[in-house]
């Protein structure tokens, strides 16, 4: 029967025992080739101890957000310690065509990556917000691996590491290009995800709910998109200039200038309508995205 909860993998030796793989080559990085492999039946999702770097193909029944995958090119995810994997239908991917590549955060340790991974923000995406890659791409991305493949499998030396950690941020580089071109050219996707954030956004401001719920957070207005927090707020970057909070007070900005200029409410009330405890809060952020008071706001239409 199937362990329906996540398995905690916390090494790499680990993971290579559970796959009925030999022993890694080195401790802190490996690289598996996914074609021909299959995990144990009873694990369905596995949490890892260490970053895991999925390149795959073969992607009719996985899901990007709440679109299905549109293209059958290979594809790119990234996860950091702790993140759950899941494959298509519940379960770890089995014979699939691709690669995973396993760093332990020790292989990091006191080198260039120690603190510039935490800057790639993919790799706080949900595993579903994959990279899209065009066969040009791809090829690309196999040439790194394949050069850190053949390091760790030569005779390590003094340099081999630093060899290792070059084509690593080379890769990590890479894939900071490829995501924001594509959200670049996703367009139809994107603009359906923008609609869909207003619509979030102006639902949650016409409802009453919000008088007891306060104001939306971020991580709100990512679950109603079935999005990760970290994805939505790169692609809004990416779009628009401007984070899922500005969004957020962007609306709200919309809807206190609406009640400002359209009924006869104090501005405490109104900030209380708004999910404001304190209307102190409410009017400084209003001055601060305006350049004017709510009370200047609401003369200028007298």
């Amino acid at each position: 029967m199937a362990n329906l909860q996540p398995v905690r993998i916390k090494s790499i030796a680990e993971l290579h025992r559970l796959a009925l793989l030999e022993k890694p080559q080195h401790p802190l990085i490996s690289i598996i080739d996914l074609a021909g492999q299959k995990t144990p039946d009873n694990i369905v999702a596995a949490i890892f101890d260490f970053y895991v770097v999925v390149m795959k193909k073969g992607c009719d029944n996985l899901f990007y957000g709440q679109q299905k995958f549109d293209f059958d090119e290979g594809i790119m995810a990234f996860l950091s310690p702790g993140q759950i994997l899941r494959g298509e239908d519940g379960g770890i991917p089995r014979n699939v065509e691709g690669w995973m590549l396993l760093i332990h955060p020790d292989f990091l340790w006191n080198t260039s990556l120690t603190k510039k991974i935490k800057q790639y923000e993919y790799f706080g995406y949900a595993t579903n917000e994959a990279l899209f890659l065009s066969d040009k791409e791809e090829t690309l991305i196999n040439n790194i691996v394949g050069n850190i493949k053949n390091e760790y499998h030569s005779n390590i030396d003094k340099f081999s590491q630093d060899v290792i950690i070059a084509q690593l941020e080379l890769m990590f580089t890479y894939a900071q290009r490829f995501y924001e071109r594509q959200f670049i050219t996703r367009k139809i996707t994107n603009s359906q995800i923008l609609s869909r954030l207003e619509n979030v956004l102006s639902d949650y401001f016409d409802n009453e709910d919000l008088l007891s719920k306060g104001l939306p957070t971020v991580q709100f207005v990512a679950d109603n998109l079935h999005l990760s927090t970290k994805y939505l707020g790169s692609l809004l970057k990416q779009l628009t200039g401007q984070t899922t909070q500005q969004h957020i007070h962007e609306k709200l900005i919309e809807k206190a200038k609406e009640k400002l200029s359209t009924t006869e409410l104090s501005v405490s009330e109104i900030a209380y309508e708004l999910g404001f405890e304190h209307s102190q809060s409410f009017s400084k952020l209003f001055k601060a995205k305006t350049d004017i008071s709510p009370l200047e706001f609401r003369k200028s239409f007298n």
